[in-house]
């Protein structure tokens, strides 16, 4: 008999396909993202769920008896409950390695439409307010050969610093819960003190899970720090960043910029003051979205949940838990 999953996100139809060779399928079948009292609704009998940023607690627990397995569609996993599931001999796995050069590319694409103001222009130029001789007042400020500091040297942090080091010539420094000295001897960038990294460097990149000891890791003593120069750009989890102290840094002019990605609240507010801004660049939560990044994930996540039901391997358990 195939086991029963549930899948609280739609899914690409090869991936879909895949699943029901498998499994006996039920799937979340609403366009807007389900919600914990939804799917303790939905669950069921299910012994493996799949889900993506919906919160897993001992709620939905309590309402799952048969449930085996947790396969979280990203490879962040803030949203579940680790030490509940780890009571319970739930299995929890996530979606590391497909997803580090797209969102590598957009920590990029943030860093390079910040400093070279590439939103505020392009509304500047639709709007008909370019006019000969205004080259001055559109300056920008240039990545190549200027210090980039990283906070959080992992899978992505290092493509970032390849990116960086290789492609634009940059002083590359970074800070991290240990040591990489394998990265720094692969690209030739070197480990900084976050004291002095937030001082020196021109751009400050967070690129740091969320955990309580990363929660407001950026605040207002931070970014006083920095730079009156610097851009700041994160493309971790926004509650790894206090957003008011962060609105007053650039109100006050403590820094230059801001490229984010993430936010304390999601969808951010309309009406949240970093989004009246032209020094801010604000993207939707896509660092790994792409066509085929997203594709990829949904298969990594297709078949940890079902290596895991099985018994078989490979399955990417998150590391608290392995």
């Amino acid at each position: 008999m195939k086991p029963c999953v549930y899948i609280a996100r739609n899914l690409p139809e090869e991936v879909k396909t895949y699943l029901a060779e498998h499994c006996e399928v039920r799937m979340w079948q609403r366009n807007e993202s389900i919600t914990p009292e939804q799917l303790k609704q939905e669950i069921g009998d299910a012994e493996g769920l799949m889900v993506t940023g919906t919160p897993v607690q001992e709620t939905v627990l309590e309402a799952a008896p048969r449930l085996r397995v947790v396969s979280n569609l990203s490879v962040g996993y803030n949203n579940i409950d680790v030490q509940a599931l780890k009571a319970r001999g739930i299995v929890a796995a996530h979606t590391p390695y497909v997803l580090d050069e797209t969102v590598a590319d957009l920590a990029f694409a943030l860093m390079l439409g910040t400093a070279r103001r590439v939103a505020e222009l392009d509304r500047f130029v639709k709007a008909g307010k370019w006019r000969k001789g205004q080259d001055a007042e559109l300056f920008g400020v240039d990545v190549h050969h200027a210090k980039l500091g990283i906070i959080g040297m992992g899978r992505i942090g290092e493509a970032i610093a390849r990116r960086a080091k290789l492609g634009f010539l940059m002083d590359v420094v970074y800070y991290n819960r240990s040591p990489r000295p394998d990265v720094e001897a692969k690209l030739g960038i070197a480990y900084s003190p976050l004291k002095d990294l937030l001082q020196t460097s021109d751009y400050v990149l967070l690129m740091t899970p969320l955990t309580p000891q990363t929660k407001h890791l950026m605040g207002e003593a931070q970014f006083a720090l920095m730079k009156k120069s610097a851009i700041f750009i994160n493309v971790s989890r926004g509650e790894t960043v206090d957003e008011q102290a962060l609105v007053q840094a650039l109100q006050q002019k403590q820094i230059y910029g801001a490229g984010l990605d993430v936010y304390e609240q999601e969808p951010i507010a309309p009406d949240h003051p970093l989004l009246a801004m032209d020094q801010v660049v604000a993207l939707p939560h896509l660092g790994s979205a792409t066509a085929a990044t997203r594709l990829s994930m949904a298969f990594a996540a297709a078949r940890n949940l079902v290596h895991a039901l099985k018994g078989e391997g490979p399955v990417q358990v998150i590391p608290e838990l392995q």
